[in-house]
């Protein structure tokens, strides 16, 4: 870009944040609006909605409150004098603009303690939370629910906004309209219940004939009742569930979701549930939950992805660091070098939008930090930095959320049989391929087999062995298909089991599910049956045994030393060379798109994996990596086997394939 190419395109980001805003004039564009003209407010832009009122219609015709009483017969038959009725229409107007426009209602009516001063001032909006008020706002002209999932970047008044915005429903558009604060502590919901309390003792006296006030309801100390329109606001948190139990609420104001923590009378995640399924979806209605992010995976994370992708009744909103007005520099030296001055970062974030402004304090601020990924978790670009952890990432996150474009729902879920009944031996493997079909399950099926296409090498089963009880490692068969590498394509998930269960029923289901996958490869992840002893039987017995019954066994022993008599040794060895080797196949294979994945949950453990003080690998805490490694190792096999090959002609007599060893690929 040439300098002039580079100011004009800065000037343009700026101008979003310099654009004239003014909340008492209503020169705004988060709703629609319609200019007009009365000489004593003199101009004015009103919600488009308030034009539909008779009266304000004709007011805006007389384009005078005075003209108006004059020549209105109604305002006429009122027994009170001119100067009266002129203030009585002028205070009515008023009313009427703090129920169709909050922009009016947050300058006029509401105070906010001023973070750097400390003192009260008028609540005029930043940008960020007009981007969040004109979310709400759409939701709310269309007749819609409001439901809003909002990932919070930093401090900027998402939580503040939420609260007022809910207040101002309560207090001037609705009445026995209840509403439920929650957050992940005690303190942080008194905190914003504070600052509803705060706007009612700064109301003008203009704004009701009666004050609003907090009283205390029924002698409960966590819910105030607002006589004067009805509704009840109860405070409550995760620490505390049994104090947000309720059957009439129609709004929820839930802070920190990522932050609630299980107790013993309840889960975090059934807790949020039980709220906001007893608030039917009725036109404002509001459930707004709001979290800085605490990891990948869990409900916060979960919930926002649904919302991102449309499978949510909630909209996902995330406000980027460069957004806020506070996180800028001036820029003093010339455009054009400090453009040609940017790291590979930084033209990230130009390329995302930040003004040059921002990326100077980002700079700056960046040398506060260690690491690349302790600045972005601080101050994220984009929801993906914003849910990242702040250790050594292994794997690229942008290369990861490409994965996630492929994940979907199972097309089934439930548990694979044999006729017999059996779970173990040879009878196990009798007649596979009754399902059954159970949401309870642990069998996910994308793509079931396609037996009637005979297919060499198509597919391949992996399996981590985990630990026997519920507290332990998971287990994980992996199913990948190999199908589309013949024609230039690349493998894709077809199905995955992961749950606990005995070592040795395990590696029966895992040769079950590689039965029903048209005889698969199965490749098993030998290091945990090497090491522990399941049920007083060694990794060789449980394997030798397997591999009588189901032959496409994987070994590590190459197959030249089992004809000179060396014993086999059945199953993938991860040790620290091999560990390594299938992680950097991973990050090169990344880069180029290597395989469609289905499961959520493996790109988290993707997104939580990281390199250890020590220089090894694995989860972060609190988080597991079974599925990963799984994927680890079927890609390094899926790559290095030779391609799937379409058998075309059937033959009388068939030919062994051998075993497939290490020396094989």
């Amino acid at each position: 870009m040439t300098k002039d190419e580079i100011d004009k395109e800065n000037e343009k980001r700026k101008s979003k944040y310099t654009a004239v805003y003014d909340q008492i004039t209503g020169i705004s564009d988060v709703i629609p609006r319609e200019k007009i003209d009365i000489a004593e407010f003199g101009t004015l832009h009103i919600p488009a909605d308030m034009l539909k009122i008779c009266w304000v219609k004709k007011l805006y015709k007389y384009k005078s409150i005075k003209l108006f009483v004059e020549n209105e017969k109604t305002i006429n038959k009122l027994n009170i004098d001119e100067e009266e009725k002129i203030s009585f229409v002028y205070i009515e107007f008023l009313r009427t603009r703090l129920k169709y426009d909050f922009e009016f209602f947050a300058a006029s009516c509401v105070k906010i303690k001023h973070k750097v001063t400390g003192l009260d001032v008028p609540f005029l909006l930043n940008y960020p939370q007009r981007i969040l008020l004109k979310e709400l706002e759409r939701q709310r002209l269309a007749g819609l629910p409001i439901r809003i999932i909002l990932l919070k970047a930093r401090q900027w008044g998402g939580s503040t906004l939420t609260q007022i915005y809910m207040a101002w429903i309560q207090l001037f558009r609705k009445t026995g309209w209840n509403s439920v604060i929650a957050a992940h502590l005690k303190d942080a919901s008194a905190n914003i219940k504070g600052m509803y309390s705060k706007l009612l003792e700064n109301l003008p006296v203009w704004c009701a004939d009666e004050k609003p006030v907090f009283k205390p309801f029924q002698r409960m100390t966590s819910t105030s009742i607002i006589s004067s329109v009805n509704c009840k606001v109860t405070i409550g948190s995760a620490e505390t569930p049994n104090s947000v139990r309720s059957s009439d609420l129609t709004m929820a104001h839930l802070s920190e979701v990522a932050f609630w923590k299980d107790t013993k009378e309840k889960k975090a995640t059934d807790l949020i549930r039980s709220i906001t399924s007893s608030i039917l979806p009725i036109e404002e209605s509001v459930i707004v939950q709001e979290s800085t992010a605490n990891g990948v995976g869990d409900y916060f994370h979960t919930e926002y992805r649904n919302a991102k992708s449309g499978n949510s009744d909630k909209t996902a909103l995330f406000i980027p660091w460069y957004d806020i007005e506070i996180y800028r520099l001036p820029l003093k030296e010339n455009s054009l070098e400090f453009y040609n001055s940017f790291n590979d970062y930084e033209k990230y974030l130009w390329t995302s939008g930040a003004t040059l402004e921002a990326i100077k304090w980002y700079r700056a601020k960046r040398k506060e930090y260690q690491q690349d990924s302790d600045m972005q978790s601080e101050y994220p670009t984009d929801d993906i930095e914003a849910f990242t952890f702040s250790g050594e990432r292994v794997f690229d996150r942008n290369q990861v959320d490409n994965l996630r474009k492929g994940c979907k729902a199972p097309a089934f879920v439930g548990e694979i049989i044999s006729k017999s009944g059996k779970k173990t031996g040879k009878e196990s493997l009798e007649n596979v391929g009754t399902i059954k079909n159970n949401a309870a399950g642990k069998l996910k099926i994308w793509l079931h087999p396609e037996n009637n296409k005979k297919i060499s090498n198509r597919y391949i089963t992996i399996v981590d062995v985990g630990g026997r009880s519920n507290k332990a490692d998971y287990s994980v068969i992996l199913v990948i298909d190999r199908y589309w590498m013949m024609y230039g394509g690349v493998p894709e998930v077809a199905a995955e089991w992961r749950g606990h269960c005995d070592h040795d029923i395990l590696v029966w289901k895992a040769a079950q599910i590689s039965k029903y996958y048209d005889n698969a490869l199965l490749v098993i992840e030998s290091n945990t049956l090497e090491t522990e002893e399941t049920d007083g039987d060694h990794t060789e017995y449980i394997l030798s045994q397997l591999s009588g019954a189901y032959s496409n066994l994987y070994a590590r022993t190459p197959a030249d030393k089992i004809k000179e008599g060396v014993p086999i040794k059945w199953g993938f060895h991860t040790n620290r060379a091999t560990k390594t080797m299938i992680i950097d196949n991973m990050i090169h294979l990344l880069r180029e798109s290597p395989y469609v994945e289905r499961s959520y949950e493996a790109c988290n453990e993707y997104d939580t994996y990281e390199k250890k003080e020590n220089g090894s690998f694995g989860a972060i805490d609190g988080h597991h990596d079974d599925i990963l490694m799984t994927r680890l190792i079927g890609m390094y096999v899926a790559y290095e086997l030779p391609l799937p090959r379409e058998q075309k002609e059937k033959t009388t007599t068939k030919k062994t394939q051998g075993i497939i060893s290490e020396a094989t690929i």
